[in-house]
């Protein structure tokens, strides 16, 4: 699987994740890949920010951090998103894995 989804930066302490996010899904779940992002499926609508808030809840618990540590960057109101995620408890290669 390609790693142009994701980057180290702040001398490994913060990684960074460009994803693509299916909302109205019947499951969360990672899905593959879409171009350079990595496609996950939300099980909530996009309206209200259900959509976010269930990503970021899917993601503290994939990396095993608290809700601090994860941070919608940009792309709140778009299925591109870039998220930030401070001291993982995995990497995210792990992560994919998992699907």
């Amino acid at each position: 699987m390609p790693t142009d989804w994701h980057q180290v930066k702040d001398g490994g302490r913060t990684l960074v994740l460009s994803l693509y996010i299916q909302p109205n899904a019947s499951r969360t779940e990672i899905s593959g890949m879409h171009g350079d992002a990595l496609k996950i499926k939300i099980a909530a609508p996009p309206t209200d920010n259900q959509a976010n808030d269930k990503l970021l809840e899917f993601l503290r618990k994939s990396f095993r951090v608290n809700k601090k540590q994860v941070v919608l960057t940009h792309g709140e109101h778009s299925r591109h998103k870039t998220v930030e995620i401070l001291d993982a408890g995995c990497s995210p290669e792990m992560l994919v894995d998992k699907a």
